[in-house]
């Protein structure tokens, strides 16, 4: 069986039970303790995927390759961020709970089996053990309003958006007898392989994973659920669970139906497209600073299925380039967002960052930076993000994706550039409270990263580069 192979996430499934029932037994509340073991947790299962083997295991149902390695660690990356961020967050909001680091390992346990998948049962298996924790997580502010609305929403698009994808796995199953991802590629090895009714059941599979990355049009639960979300949640949100979708989507689209590319292609360029237009034009009119990051996170997801639709390894490439980069900058920018508190209490609003630049130099620099990364300004590591997308795009002769997105960037650096317009040149709205060290950690360390990023690109590009390799192998 192997089962060696799955020792980073039943390292976490341990130290997550074992949280659960120190925290029950426990008197007094151990937040502090319980995170910190989580955070523990995190990185012993970094180096075990690092140091781990490679192969097939559980009777061809789990796969540990490269690709799924450098997933792994964006997604322990991701969740050990959020968790960092969470630890000054939820003791001041009130909802500083041991059960918040149980349902952060559960969820990261749930995304690691999702992109090491090789099976659309293991797929399915992954993806509800994360998406029953996040459902939890969403509403975890529980005597906030917009908390439970949040978490409420996204339960019912989320169980639609399961149906879905499980009447798609059952079609597919039906028309092949197979669930295996390398029986189905040895059977649809051409396009004429594969019946109208196996097409449909991919159709469906497919919208039930852009919903989980919020593509356009499967997104309505984005923007309520980053706003009304605890922010440490929401920080959670746009890192970790968005590289296990789209790893999950690559690896489902590159893998077992990467023959049959022509029959999605144009799925996923309209999927591209339209995110990327409405993420860059529905985000001028926010006020809020968390529904403009979710609207952002929609149209930088459009940009990651602009790489997928190239269905090639270029592509792959890039998309792997674009997630590493985008869930370093889209946690420092929400460390950012949870440093603006004002009298104890937390403000969201972008004219809340008014005269920032005079108050809190250090914070409206760190946050002018993220700003410019996010919106692809040159040298920052946004804009090399884009540009690996945008080339695989161009070499694969996708040029209307690449013009979409070249002109998307466009019109989303006003949204970004008024933030920065905001701190700088707006009357100063009254300085924040002092932050935690853990915030101005994250803040710092991923703020050198994205600048930086030029100098020393290799590391990242040659790893991706060999994630997707084995892919196509």
């Amino acid at each position: 069986m192997n089962w060696t192979l799955a020792l980073p996430e039943i390292v976490l499934a341990v130290i997550g039970l074992a949280i659960l029932v120190f925290g029950v037994l426990r008197k007094q509340d151990n937040v502090l303790l319980c995170t910190m073991l989580a955070i523990g947790g995190f990185l012993v299962a970094g180096v075990l995927v690092l140091n781990g083997g490679q192969g097939v295991g559980f009777n061809g149902q789990f796969i540990a390759d490269p690709f799924a390695n450098f997933n792994k660690v964006l997604i322990l990356l991701g969740a050990s961020l959020a968790a960092i961020l969470s630890l000054d967050f939820n003791e001041k909001q009130g909802i500083g709970r041991f059960e918040f680091p149980v349902l952060l390992l559960f969820a990261t346990v749930g995304m690691m089996i999702m992109v090491s998948a090789s099976n659309l049962m293991t797929l399915y298996l992954g993806l509800e053990l994360q998406s029953l924790s996040l459902y939890v997580l969403a509403a975890f502010a529980r005597d906030d309003l917009r908390s439970s609305e949040a978490g409420l929403k996204y339960f019912v698009l989320g169980g639609l958006a399961s149906g879905l994808l499980l009447y798609g796995i059952s079609l597919v199953y039906g028309f092949s007898g197979t669930m295996d991802f390398a029986k189905l590629a040895s059977l649809l090895t051409s396009p004429e392989m594969a019946s109208p009714g196996l097409i449909v059941g991919l159709v469906f599979v497919l919208v039930g994973l852009a919903f989980k990355v919020s593509a356009v049009p499967f997104h309505m639960w984005t923007p309520d659920v980053y706003e009304g979300a605890p922010t440490s949640v929401t920080a959670f949100f746009a890192t970790a669970p968005k590289v296990a979708a789209m790893g999950l989507l690559l690896r489902v689209m590159s893998s077992p139906f990467g023959h049959l590319v022509t029959a999605w292609h144009s799925l996923i360029v309209m999927l591209a497209i339209g995110s990327m237009v409405l993420g860059a034009f529905a985000a001028i009119g926010q006020s809020n600073i968390k529904r403009l990051m979710a609207y952002s996170s929609i149209g930088h997801m459009g940009f990651a299925l602009a790489g997928l639709s190239i269905g090639n390894a270029d592509g792959v490439r890039g998309v792997l380039v674009y997630m590493a980069i985008y869930v370093v900058m889209t946690a420092g920018t929400f460390a950012c967002i949870i440093a603006m508190r004002r009298q104890g209490r937390a403000v969201e609003q972008i004219s809340d960052l008014a005269g920032l630049g005079s108050n809190d130099p250090f914070l409206a620099m760190l946050l002018a930076g993220f700003m410019f990364s996010l919106a692809g300004i040159p040298l920052m590591a946004g804009f090399f993000a884009k540009l690996y997308v945008l080339l695989a795009a161009v070499e694969g002769g996708s040029w209307s994706l690449a013009v979409v997105g070249v002109l998307s960037s466009v019109v989303g650096a006003f949204y970004y550039i008024r933030i920065i317009k905001v701190m700088y040149f707006d009357p100063p709205a009254g300085a924040f409270d002092q932050r935690a060290p853990s915030l101005s950690f994250v803040a710092g360390a991923t703020g050198l990263f994205t600048v930086l990023f030029f100098l020393f690109p290799s590391p990242v590009v040659d790893a991706a580069n060999f994630a997707a390799q084995s892919i196509f192998r």
